[in-house]
């Protein structure tokens, strides 16, 4: 089973140096996520002032370029995973975020977990 998990948090964190002992703490937990084959991609996303959104509204297409001022959060970052439960995702995203509990007190955020469709 896949899910996509999405670590949202304010951008103010983007202003933020991240300490090195987490960045350290996720090296190793990517490194082991590859080496057992549940962790298919992950990345960290640049900021939403060098990104842009299409919508869809009353049969037009609009562009807007960011930042997204009106945002409250931000989605930084992802992970692909390939597990064989829920339950699983779970652990593996409550393992990630003990990472930040841990390594950075001071963050706040989330990661939102969502399985893929089946096609």
């Amino acid at each position: 089973m896949k899910f996509l998990m999405l670590i949202k948090h304010t951008e103010s964190y983007r202003n933020q140096a991240i300490p090195q002992p987490l960045m350290d703490a996720m090296g190793e937990f990517v490194a082991e996520g590859f080496k057992t084959g549940t962790l298919k991609d992950t990345a960290g996303l640049k900021p939403t002032s060098e990104g842009f959104r299409v919508r869809s509204s009353k049969n037009r297409l609009k562009v807007t370029d960011g930042p997204f001022t009106e945002s409250k959060e931000v989605i930084g970052g992802y992970a692909l995973v390939d597990v064989g439960s829920r339950e699983e995702a779970m652990k593996t995203a409550r393992e990630f975020m003990e990472l930040h509990r841990v390594h950075w007190p001071e963050f706040e955020g989330e990661c939102e977990v969502r399985q893929l469709e089946d096609m």
